[in-house]
Parts: C-alpha cells; structure tokens; sequence
C-alpha cells in the first residue's frame, strides 16, 4: 500500500530517519545508512565539516543525490548559536530543512523549550522548514506549530539513554494536540520501541545512538528498518481492543 509521508510538499518514502553521530568511520556510517532503508539522514552541522567540501566529508559517502540531508543544531546551548548554525547550513548550499536544537542543560540534554520557540518562530519567518526538537509536552508541541514549524519531534526518554518511551500517554496526547506530523526522536533502544512508537500512530522515528552503538550496528540498522514497517502497518491494521477477561479464539455460538 502506498504511505508515504509528505511534509511540505517533500515525499519520504521511510518514516525511519537516522542519525551520523558516534560510528566508528565514515565508511560504517554509510553501511548503517543503506542498510536503514531510511531516506532521510540528519547530521551535525557543529560537530561536522559538511559546509565544507572541499576536505574529507561526510557527504562523500552519504550521496546528498540520493538521501535528504537533514541538519541539525545539536550541540547548541543558545537560540544565537542554533540560528548562527542553521543560517551556516542553508548558506552552504545543504538545506533549508533544520533539525532545531536548543539544548538546556548539559547533564540530561533536555531542550530549552523557551529558546526553542523563539528559534522556531526566528527561523520559520526566514524559510526554513522546521522541525524541532522538544520535550514530550502536549502544550509546548502546540506553541512550536504554532510558530511555524511543519512537524514536533518529542523525546521519548533522554537522547542516547535507550530507555525507550517512557510516557506514550503523553505522546498519544500530542499525536491528538497538533495537526501535523509527530516523529518520536531520541531514546529509543531497540526495535520494539520503534513499534511501539509506530504503533501509537506516529509518523516517523529519528535514531541515532541505538544503531550507532548496538554490537552490530549494521544488523541493528536492519531490524530498525522491519519494526518501523511493522509498526506502520499494526497501527493502520488497527489492534483489536483490550479486555480484562479472556475471549474464545473460536466461538461455539450455534455449534448446538
């Protein structure tokens, strides 16, 4: 069945999205990359050279032809740096798509909600497509549409902590607040939470640190790709209700 996702006019043919970060080479990245199925890519514009192509670059293994590069403000702790590195990359010819981050606080790497919205509502006036990066919080999810960003993209537990979605009430929550796409990003550990991300009905997963870090990150990038399938398709498929008491797989009603 066709389901693709469009976003401001822009078709993804996976709702798996994959970070760069923490691979032991550029080579690996590009294996995990292919091995996703994900056609969406985010990377680093602080933590990587890809404005400058002229030396060693990410971009010479991640085809920009063939994936959508998607940067990202990560590392940013001010609304001034995250502009300062979102104007960098669409200057540099790589997007006008930016993965917003204002981080908060160094220990936990949860987002500064209120630098975030004014990032959002700076860079939405400028053009770019935003998608920023936010707490699992069904009112600030709201603010950032609001503001002009095409999609929120809440936590489902601390970035890199694998911990998994810790509270999909309030995801559920946000999926029913917003009138636009909900991509789960950070803290996913392993392919069962990708499905149950897909199966509350959200849009896409952004991970990272759960490929890159796995024993076998190829094999990891490969079973991420199946759950996000088979999340999608359960969810479409609708799960049959919850009951407290058991329910006869074969019925004997008439059989007498």
């Amino acid at each position: 069945m066709e389901d693709s996702l469009i976003i401001k006019g822009i078709k993804f043919k996976s709702r798996l999205w994959v970070g760069t970060g923490k691979y032991r080479d550029f080579d690996e990245t590009r294996r995990a990359v292919e091995a996703s199925g994900a056609d969406v890519v985010t990377v680093a514009v602080r933590r990587t050279n890809i404005t400058d192509r002229k030396s060693g670059n990410l971009l010479d293994y991640i085809d920009p032809k063939k994936y959508t590069i998607l940067p990202n403000t990560a590392g940013c702790y001010t609304v001034e740096d995250a502009l300062r590195y979102s104007r960098l990359a669409r200057e540099a010819g790589v997007s006008d798509l930016i993965k917003l981050e204002v981080i908060g606080d160094e220990k936990t790497l949860f987002p500064d909600v209120i630098g975030l919205l004014k990032a959002t509502e700076i860079l939405a006036k400028e053009g770019f497509i935003v998608f920023p990066y936010t707490n699992d919080d069904p009112i600030m999810a709201r603010r950032l549409i609001d503001a002009g960003a095409v999609a929120v993209m809440p936590l489902a537990a601390p970035i890199g902590s694998g911990l998994g979605i810790r509270n999909p009430y309030n995801i559920k929550i946000i999926l029913e607040t917003v009138n636009a796409p909900v991509i789960v990003d950070a803290g996913v550990g392993t392919a069962s939470d990708v499905a149950i991300a897909m199966e509350l009905g959200c849009d896409a997963v952004l991970l990272n640190t759960a490929i890159a870090g796995a024993s076998d990150p190829i094999a990891m990038a490969e079973a991420m790709k199946h759950a996000v399938l088979a999340g999608r398709l359960s969810f479409r498929a609708g799960r049959i209700p919850k009951k407290l008491y058991a329910s006869a797989s074969s019925p004997i009603d008439g059989l007498l």
